[in-house]
């Protein structure tokens, strides 16, 4: 079982910050039958194989991914896939 972990500083506030992160849990529902809820400002998600969460401050996203046996394999482009698509959401 593998574990990602990302931070990313942003400067869209929070409101901004958790429609992006709804944006991307609706891509991923769509994508990867990926279901996911709000819990506070923190975005649950799950998919066989797969779950983690979205933490969203007012000037940080927190992303934590547990893999299991099948995916490990792939944890390298998925926490590379991750940061970019963090780096291009942040964005202001």
């Amino acid at each position: 079982m593998a574990r990602i972990d990302v931070q990313r500083p942003h400067s869209l506030g929070r409101e901004v910050a958790r429609e992006k992160a709804e944006q991307l849990a609706e891509r991923l529902a769509r994508e990867y039958a990926v279901r996911y809820s709000w819990n506070g400002d923190t975005l649950e998600f799950k998919r066989s194989g797969a779950d983690g969460r979205i933490e969203v401050g007012e000037d940080r996203v927190h992303v934590q991914l547990n893999l299991g046996l099948l995916l490990s394999a792939m944890s390298g482009s998925i926490k590379r896939e991750i940061e970019d698509v963090l780096d291009r959401s942040l964005k202001v």
